[in-house]
């Protein structure tokens, strides 16, 4: 039996890796684009459903003023009631996108999570169609300049263990009224 050499060995383990992941690969790129109409589908849903909770009568999408309010705004919507502000605030897992209602007096009408990616049964509560998470958002109702957890000397009671995500949805909040106030 001939002894193979190592160049000769290694090259067909990187011939055989290179063939794995090109193949893999391709069934991703596949999968994404069966399923890239249906996921752009449901969060156009998702933000529909978040928007009509937040602005009464909904809104007409409308240019972000150039303004720094410290966390991403992703889109304005004008209604007449207010303005519906799509914010992506840094929480504990990563990025929620949320959208928060504020009307003309600078009060908060409403606040819905569009996704997450929070630690379930902590930082999820935020988002959650539960009684514990519409009762953390309903905080937020009716409020109106510059709004703090409880742990910071606020107002707003923060989620049991989810001190982070707490904080993160509300500088989302205080992101929403220094944009609308902004705008005068």
């Amino acid at each position: 039996m001939k002894k193979e050499s190592t160049f000769a060995y290694v090259l067909r383990l990187t011939v055989t890796l290179l063939l794995i992941t090109a193949i893999t690969a391709g069934a991703l790129a596949w999968i994404n684009s069966i399923t890239e109409d249906r996921i752009a589908a449901e969060k156009a849903r998702k933000t529909a459903e978040a928007l009509s909770a937040v602005l009464p009568g909904g809104g007409e999408e409308v240019d972000i003023p150039a303004v720094d309010v410290g966390v991403p705004v992703n889109r304005l919507y004008k209604g007449e009631n207010g303005y519906a502000v799509e914010v992506a605030p840094s929480g504990f897992g990563g990025t929620i996108t949320m959208m928060v209602g504020v009307d003309l007096e600078g009060n908060i009408l409403g606040v819905s999570v569009v996704s997450h990616t929070e630690t379930a049964g902590l930082g999820a509560v935020a988002g959650d169609k539960t009684s514990k998470g519409e009762a953390f958002r309903g905080q937020y109702v009716g409020q109106s300049g510059e709004l703090a957890v409880s742990k910071d000397g606020g107002v707003i009671d923060s989620i049991s263990g989810a001190t982070i995500t707490s904080r993160a949805v509300t500088d989302g909040v205080n992101a929403a009224l220094a944009l609308v106030a902004n705008m005068g």
